[in-house]
């Protein structure tokens, strides 16, 4: 497991080189608080297979990183960039991660095929968008019953009062809220919300508007 981590490192820190995966500015100790962010999901909810889709993993915070403490469950990690989905890919297959699969595209589209649409346990989401809109990726991907959880930082109370439509729209409920710090002084919080009714077939809507009008 943490031969993975020093592995997936390594390789993260040589290819942002020729490629901007991410900011150029990370440095080592900043990854090493990515990697303790994405995996401290495990402190406080027993995951266990569990069919899981990381909604924006870019460089694989959190769902490659989880994929790596919680291997009895199925992960995919759905990215629209090429370049990123490429590195979440060739890392895969450089960690010989069976349980892990890449898709490209955008979860406005993936939402809306069958073959994804509320067929996951658990969709999970870091540093991609407003709670409002980013709930409106999730909930379609998520079966009746299943669980989002989102990476949020110290504002998450203001996030959860701004969601309270979209919530209602699209069938979900906040349940739980895990408040942590990493890195000494870095308030962080993972918002836990219950899917409870089938989102309407309408949502999400098209690439761009969950953004441009959020509910």
């Amino acid at each position: 497991m943490e031969n993975n981590v020093r592995i997936y490192k390594n390789y993260l820190l040589q290819e942002n080189d020729k490629t901007n995966l991410v900011s150029r500015r990370t440095i080592e100790d900043e990854l090493d608080l990515h990697i303790e962010d994405s995996q401290k999901v495990f402190d406080h909810w027993r995951l266990e297979k569990q069919k899981i889709i990381d909604v924006g993993s870019g460089a694989g915070f959190p769902g490659l990183i989880m994929a790596m403490y919680g291997q009895e469950n199925e992960y995919t990690l759905l990215e629209s960039d090429l370049k990123k989905c490429n590195f979440l890919q060739q890392t895969i297959e450089l960690l010989k991660m069976d349980h892990v699969q890449v898709i490209r595209g955008r979860a406005e589209e993936i939402g809306q095929h069958n073959t994804h649409r509320e067929k996951y346990d658990l969709s999970i989401s870091r540093a991609v968008a407003a709670m409002r809109v980013i709930i409106e990726y999730c909930l379609p991907l998520t079966r009746v019953g299943g669980m989002v959880l989102l990476w949020k930082g110290p504002r998450y109370e203001e996030e959860i009062e701004q969601s309270k439509n979209a919530l209602q729209v699209l069938g979900g409920q906040v349940e739980d809220t895990y408040l942590y710090q990493i890195g000494g002084d870095r308030k962080r919080a993972i918002i836990q919300i219950r899917k409870i009714q089938p989102t309407p077939e309408k949502y999400p809507r098209r690439a761009g508007l969950p953004v441009k009008r959020p509910l």
